[in-house]
């Protein structure tokens, strides 16, 4: 079961980047997730500011409006989810910028 959970993040993971024109380029979407700010707040394994992206991909492995939940979370920020420290929005990225962005945290591997 994990194994199939894992290779649907990672299908997933592979589709978002797709559409950005990196298509299996794992490093091209961790560039722009440090671009972006993202880990000034998060890293993959241990919690900083934000969850870790670990905790993120487990939060969210059964459900099925995951990938629209987290684009919607990085584009507007959220507030409440994970403490009382909002995220900000990121609003300057583009839809398929977001979607690469939430495949890959979602692609991230969980204990």
């Amino acid at each position: 079961m994990r194994s199939l959970l894992t290779l649907g993040a990672a299908f997933i993971s592979a589709h978002c980047m797709a559409q950005t024109g990196n298509a299996n380029d794992l490093a091209a979407v961790a560039e722009l997730a440090k671009a972006s700010g993202c880990y000034s707040c998060h890293s993959a394994a241990e919690k900083i500011v934000g969850p870790a992206f670990k905790d993120v991909a487990a939060k969210y492995k059964d459900d099925k409006d995951a990938v629209a939940s987290l684009v919607q979370s990085i584009q507007y920020g959220s507030k409440g989810k994970w403490g009382r420290i909002p995220m900000p929005a990121h609003a300057t990225l583009g839809s398929g910028d977001l979607k690469a962005l939430a495949g890959w945290v979602l692609a991230t591997p969980q204990p």
